[in-house]
């Protein structure tokens, strides 16, 4: 059964991924959706909402590790999320910039007028500082931030959005004459690169657990460059009608977790390897008398978890990967075949196919966000287009590969169009086309890790948990699922050859 069972094979495709729109594109959100941002202490803080929201008596959800400020603060404005924790700083000189905010009831009247309110502090101020490991810091002289000036070689790593960031570098540089060149990188392997020796001076939150575990020394800002960064809650203000259960208990938490407090938070997830789950619990119940369950501390218990997760970051992962790629092959086909047909319009397909394939996936995912929201359908479209150029590229081979004599054997036979191409050159094209697609598929799998930035889960999640938490087994939780289903999908490919490719086209080890 070859190529000539095209039209049961696409029939089956768009079945196949009609069935898998409704939980992407109708799924009913939980009432509350709480966010955080992609490091430790806004996890944790994230965690602790989320279970204030719980004992309120709403349905909530926790979308961890959404990346940066904008993410976060376009996706509350869109009603994406309804709460998360964020920071007066940033406010101030990231998200209210044009607004006069001289303090923080003119603040809050600023982000009111955009239908967002904001609690009162939560207690503890967490600035941006730079830092140094201690023994080369105390080596060169180096107390104040004011004293790098004296050192140009130095090697600065700093994180991708204090990079950007209107309170971040280009103002630092601009306040200290900096003349060093820094490297944007990840801020949790920034702590790794200071202790490797491959850095110099990274930024550093000033509640950071690794500040004493790594022995840096927080440089002084001695010109005052770094404003106060309180930390506050963000909600849509229509939360007030739609849970007001919920809003009175966040309204709790203010006051409730001063610095030193923020501090052991962190080192009990960061160095202690406690999940942020049983760390908001543990202070829920001890600080604020709170009950709420604690998750069980039994290997048995455990195992379950890491069970719960890996199954559904299996699903997850499957349906980025399933439907963009069924997607792709109901799109990239055709256009191969209309490129083979019209050689000037087959340039330009392969060339606007290439010129997508280069798009790096970070910047294609964060385009996409503002159009597609959060979630599951950016990653799958920024999938999608991934996918289109092996399939676009191996059907235009596979049929320019076929010899003229064959096509006009099948003239002189009085096939129509369609006939020949069904019966003859898709088939002989076959070998080709089924090699795009199990590119395009293993590319997919690798590059579906990606959608855990933006909330879409896969195998993503535990990695870039791990790589924040620096653990090497949630990193391994995600990497060798991720494998093995690469190479599930190259024997499952095998098999399907047997079933689509002609016996005699098959090629023989």
């Amino acid at each position: 059964m070859g190529f000539k069972t095209l039209p049961v094979v696409a029939a089956a495709i768009v079945a196949a991924l009609w069935a898998s729109l409704p939980s992407i594109a109708v799924a009913k959100e939980p009432r509350v959706v709480v966010g955080s941002k992609s490091f430790t202490e806004s996890v944790i803080l994230g965690e602790i909402l989320t279970q204030l929201v719980n004992v309120a008596g709403a349905d909530e959800v926790h979308r961890e590790e959404l990346g940066g400020t904008q993410i976060l603060w376009k996706a509350l404005l869109k009603g994406e999320i309804d709460i998360y924790p964020e920071y007066t700083g940033t406010l101030a000189q990231e998200i209210l910039q044009d607004e006069p905010t001289r303090d923080e009831d003119a603040m809050r009247a600023a982000l009111a007028r955009r239908g967002v309110a904001m609690s009162h502090r939560v207690g503890f101020n967490n600035t941006y500082a730079i830092g140094m490991n201690e023994e080369h810091a105390e080596r060169l002289q180096i107390r104040r931030i004011s004293d790098l000036v004296a050192h140009p070689t130095l090697r600065f790593g700093l994180s991708d959005e204090f990079m950007e960031r209107t309170d971040g570098w280009p103002g630092l540089k601009r306040r200290y004459k900096l003349p060093q060149s820094p490297t944007g990188l990840d801020h949790n392997l920034a702590y790794r690169g200071l202790e490797e020796g491959s850095l110099d001076v990274m930024d550093l939150y000033s509640t950071d657990a690794e500040i004493a575990y790594y022995k840096l020394r927080v440089l002084e800002d001695d010109r005052a460059y770094f404003p106060t960064y309180h930390a506050v809650v963000l909600w849509r203000s229509d939360l007030n009608e739609r849970a007001p259960d919920v809003v009175k208990h966040l309204e709790k938490l203010p006051g409730q977790i001063d610095t030193k407090r923020m501090i052991e938070l962190n080192n009990q997830v960061k160095l202690e390897h406690q999940t942020e789950e049983r760390v908001a619990a543990e202070f829920l119940r001890s600080k604020m008398e709170i009950e709420v369950p604690l998750p069980g501390d039994d290997r048995q218990a455990a195992f379950r978890r890491a069970t719960q997760r890996l199954a559904t970051n299996t699903v997850q992962h499957l349906r980025l990967v399933c439907v963009s790629l069924l997607a792709a092959i109901l799109v990239a086909v055709p256009l191969g075949i209309w490129a083979d047909r019209q050689p000037r319009l087959g340039r330009l397909i392969l060339s606007v196919t290439g010129i997508i394939q280069t798009i790096p996936s970070m910047a294609l995912l964060v385009f996409l966000i503002p159009l597609l929201g959060l979630g599951a359908r950016p990653a799958i479209v920024a999938l999608f287009c991934y996918s289109l150029l092996p399939i676009v590229r191996n059907t235009y081979a596979g049929l320019q590969g076929i010899a003229p004599a064959l096509r006009e054997s099948a003239d002189v036979l009085g096939l129509s169009s369609f006939a020949r191409l069904r019966l003859v050159e898709l088939p002989l094209a076959s070998p080709s086309i089924l090699t795009g697609i199990k590119t395009a598929a293993v590319i997919n799998v690798g590059t579906a890790t990606i959608g855990a930035f933006i909330g879409a889960g896969g195998y993503g999640q535990p990695i870039l948990t791990g790589i924040r938490l620096d653990n090497l087994s949630l990193i391994l939780q995600g990497a060798i699922p991720a494998a093995v289903l690469a190479l599930l999908v190259e024997a499952g490919f095998s098999v399907a050859e047997r079933w689509l490719i002609p016996q005699g086209l098959r090629i023989k080890n």
